[in-house]
């Protein structure tokens, strides 16, 4: 048997994932139809075929002691210089990103591994393109906001192809999700 390269995310729910997908790619992102619109909990990491099973099963204790929470996208913010992304920031939910992620990565779990930055939750719109059309992205989805109950998170293995498929989803052990927040069908780009 041989490698996977696997990943752990929260997907960005229709049709705010599509429309970032979009725009990522009119940004000139080369990648961004490759990759589903997403909150990164665990980055590509490469694991044995054989090992898929018990990664699995981790990620559902992971997912049994999670609770729904709701998450909100607002504005934009960047990684530059240290790394060229451009992202939506995630306005609310960050905590509850950070708590998954972390436990995705238990040293005494099978996804232990470090992080090359420290962890903070995002969704990538331009990722590597020339600096003009960085600033366009930054600029253009400023005015964003979309939110959503999370009541989940799903296990991605890239292919040969570069392309990011879904091998399971992933829902949380807790109840219901909080009554205060319902599923909000906006995701708007405010014009400026």
């Amino acid at each position: 048997m041989g490698t996977v390269t696997i990943g752990v995310s929260i997907a960005v729910p229709e049709p705010h994932g599509s429309l970032l997908q979009e725009r990522r790619a009119g940004f000139g992102d080369a990648a961004a139809h490759g990759i589903p619109t997403h909150v990164t909990l665990l980055p590509p990491t490469e694991v044995d075929e054989e090992k898929l099973a018990e990664v699995q099963a981790h990620l559902g204790e992971v997912a049994e002691a999670g609770r729904p929470f709701p998450m909100r996208l607002c504005g934009t913010g960047t990684f530059r210089p240290l790394s060229p992304v451009v992202y939506v920031r995630v306005a609310q939910g960050a905590e509850e990103c950070a708590w998954l992620q972390a436990r995705v990565r238990d040293e005494a779990g099978p996804l232990a591994r470090d992080l090359q930055f420290p962890y903070h939750p995002h969704v990538t719109v331009a990722h590597g393109i020339d600096e003009a059309a960085m600033d366009r992205a930054f600029a253009d989805l400023a005015g964003y906001e979309a939110e959503w109950p999370c009541s989940g998170f799903a296990l991605y293995e890239q292919g040969a192809d570069g392309v990011w498929r879904k091998l399971r989803d992933y829902v949380f052990g807790g109840a219901v999700v909080p009554p205060q927040v319902g599923h909000v069908e906006r995701g708007s780009i405010a014009s400026r």
